[in-house]
């Protein structure tokens, strides 16, 4: 390995057990060569097999190095030891239990290239973890603590430059104890000429172990937490001056690590005595913020900072009763192809429980009405309880999240607001936003092409200080159910598939990462089998047609905005195995005033040997899709004669299709099936003639398919 590496990655290890296999391999994949950067696993002192792991890995991989150390306590002195053996331009922390993408440091090395950066930060994604979402809307060439809101990201998931950690002695304090993190980050922040943000590819995939053991969320001691939040705030002092900048650092802490600790769940959550102990701390460590700092909160926020101030404890739990129950209603209102892109319609509301909320029109003014005791009233000022401004900055969402890794994508969407009033009088009154949202799967990542996976989609209101997410379609019109269907859209084109889980929610697949395409895919009694010269007559195009050929024209529920030439059918012979595939057509086609398709494909009637074929289909190129099976079958007549179609599912008393169910936690399942295909899968397939041995293969393939598919 050469001496001259652009990154080196340092990641601190302690006892993540399996978890670090998904770093170690998302190291391994990187597209970066590997003989361009290290990852150096910091061993502090682990107990379980993670040495043995790392060593083993070193042995193999002469691009990973490990370092083995007693314990210390926490990542802080690891990623110093990192730092000081580190042999690259730049130097990368990651959490032994997180991973990147797999483009993520040649991308971000370029990029620091590019701008000369002595900081970047990646797009993150958070799988159960909170990310800095706000930040990464945008790509960010050079930003300051003042133009972007750098200060929301203070973990260390970022690229550093080597030099500069080196030239202004920058490291992390070691030990036992929280923040270490937020005080290098900040330091780093005021010391940095460039920083960078890079916002169009997911970087890094911040991860919550399903035992919930991160070091992260384990309960701290306020006292301690609270002092080493101080040391941040000492940082921030030390480099500005009183004023516009300094409150708005100080007031991501109040709003973050204060404030939203004493809001809603998370405080009822709290055993009384430790929540006392939490209270104090906080409000001790809020003395030494202005008040322009808590004046530039959203009016919720405000209430409860109020509250902090005038240590009202009783009070901010029973606000946080009432404001447990807030919650994003939203409705979908339709959901339509136009074009090749899907556009949805959804109203929302803010509730409080089963009830809009509500605000209160005085002297002018929007009034935020909480619940509040006459005692508290008395201590929140109308200033801290106006939301005019807040209510006219309101906005909606709308953001695909993959269920893959947790990544997400922002929908392009516009919105307007209507005030409904509620009750008798005409002062009180709720908000709603209309919001109009499409998605088009060449460009909704971040302008790139989506990939291939199942996105389930967000609706996310933001309203004086409130941020609710709801998955989108458990409350839907029936318009919104009508115009569902899956379509064939991009370039080149995919199967793109809007569909409803066990759970009434919307997700969309794409690329047929299920089999969710397949569901009533076919427009019953609506498919043709015959002479294509005889079709070709009535066309005027008869030229060239054989007397054999046979033309099959499947009217399908999907959607196409023009003519699609690469698709295939496929027949399988039911006996034998045999497949007999054609190339297919497939061209707009209305249905009961909706947008269709028809897909034809021509095949020679001496290619098909007698008996009884299975029909599959393909909507786009092979590279691009897979087959799916419709419910009908092909029957040839031994003898000669012209083969026949039909329908099995018309036959057997239903559409005859296995149907793809979603229970939106990655497994798939049987339940609604037919009970006589829950039978045939269930004697293995021994059932006889009465059940039909034809229907029981066909299932059994339909089945076995879906549950191996459906991951999602």
């Amino acid at each position: 390995m050469t001496e001259e590496l652009k990154v080196s990655v340092v990641v601190p290890v302690y006892n993540p057990g399996r978890y670090v296999e998904d770093c170690i391999a998302s190291l391994l994949r990187q597209s970066l060569p590997a003989e361009e950067f290290e990852a150096i696993f910091v061993d502090d002192g682990s107990t379980d097999e993670t040495p043995a792991r790392l060593d083993a890995l070193a042995a193999e991989h002469p691009h990973m190095r490990v370092i083995h150390q007693e314990n210390s306590g926490w990542p802080g002195k690891p990623r110093n030891v990192g730092i000081d053996a580190a042999r690259g331009e730049y130097v990368f922390f990651v959490d032994n239990d997180d991973w990147l993408g797999d483009q993520a440091l040649e991308r971000m090395y370029a990029f620091a290239r590019e701008n000369d950066s002595d900081v970047v930060i990646g797009k993150m994604a958070g799988k159960g973890r909170g990310v800095p979402r706000e930040l990464f809307r945008r790509t960010y060439p050079k930003a300051t603590l003042a133009t972007a809101p750098l200060i929301d990201s203070l973990t260390p998931h970022k690229m550093f430059r080597k030099a500069f950690l080196d030239e202004n002695n920058l490291r992390f304090p070691e030990g036992r104890r929280r923040l270490e993190d937020h005080v290098f980050v900040t330091a780093a922040f005021f010391a940095a000429k460039t920083i960078s943000v890079l916002s169009d590819y997911v970087c890094y995939y911040h991860v919550r172990r399903e035992d919930s053991s991160n070091a992260g969320f384990q309960r701290m001691d306020p006292h301690a937490y609270f002092a080493n939040l101080n040391e941040a705030l000492d940082i921030v002092e030390a480099n500005t001056e009183p004023g516009r900048l300094r409150d708005g650092l100080y007031r991501r802490w109040l709003r973050v690590e204060m404030v939203e600790r004493l809001r809603g769940s998370r405080l009822l959550a709290a055993p009384p005595d430790y929540r006392r102990e939490l209270f104090d701390e906080i409000a001790d460590t809020c003395e030494r913020f202005g008040p322009g700092v808590a004046a530039g909160l959203p009016p919720s926020q405000r209430v409860v900072a109020a509250l902090i101030r005038a240590r009202r404890l009783d009070d901010l739990v029973r606000l946080a009763h009432w404001e447990s129950g807030i919650r994003h209603h939203a409705e979908l209102e339709d959901l339509a192809w136009h074009g090749g892109t899907l556009r949805m319609s959804l109203t929302s509301q803010l509730r409080a429980g089963r009830e809009p909320m509500t605000f209160r029109h005085v002297d002018g003014r929007d009034i935020l009405d909480p619940p509040l005791s006459a005692e508290a009233a008395e201590l929140v000022s109308a200033a801290e309880l106006d939301a005019t401004d807040r209510l006219t900055q309101s906005k909606v969402d709308v953001i695909l999240r993959s269920r893959d890794n947790g990544a997400e994508h922002y929908l392009p969407v516009t919105f307007t607001s209507d005030r409904p009033g509620v009750g008798a009088g005409d002062s009180t009154f709720a908000l709603e936003l209309r919001t109009e949202a499409t998605l088009d799967a060449d460009t909704a990542a971040g302008g790139a092409p989506l990939e291939r996976g199942v996105w389930d989609v967000v609706a996310r209101i933001s309203s004086c200080g409130w941020r609710k997410d709801t998955r989108l379609g458990s409350v839907r019109t029936a318009r919104a159910g009508a115009h569902r269907a899956p379509a064939v859209a991009g370039t080149p084109p995919r199967v793109i598939t809007p569909y409803w889980t066990d759970k009434g929610n919307l997700s969309v697949d794409v690329a047929q990462r299920t089999s969710s395409v397949g569901n009533d895919l076919l427009i019953s009694g609506a498919a043709t089998l015959g002479p294509a010269r005889a079709a070709a007559d009535s066309a005027g195009s008869a030229d060239g047609v054989g007397e054999s050929e046979l033309l099959l024209a499947l009217p399908l529920r999907t959607v196409v905005a023009t003519e699609i030439d690469v698709a295939a059918v496929q027949l399988l012979h039911e006996g034998s195995g045999v497949a007999v595939q054609v190339p297919g057509r497939l061209v707009p086609y209305v249905h009961d005033g909706m947008g269709c398709s028809r897909l034809s494909a021509q095949f020679s009637r001496d290619a098909l040997s007698a008996g009884r074929w299975s029909v599959r289909v393909r909507l786009v190129a092979a590279e691009q899709g897979t087959f799916v099976p419709l419910p009908v079958t092909v029957t040839v007549p031994a003898g000669g004669g012209l083969p026949a179609l039909s329908e099995f599912g018309r036959r057997a008393g239903s559409n005859g299709h296995v149907p793809f169910r979603d229970s939106e936690d990655g497994a798939g399942t049987t339940e609604g099936l037919r009970p006589e295909l829950l039978a045939w899968l269930r004697t293995g397939g021994r059932l006889g003639r009465r059940a039909g041995r034809s229907l029981g293969r066909r299932a059994g393939r339909l089945v076995t398919t879906r549950l191996r598919r459906d991951r999602g």
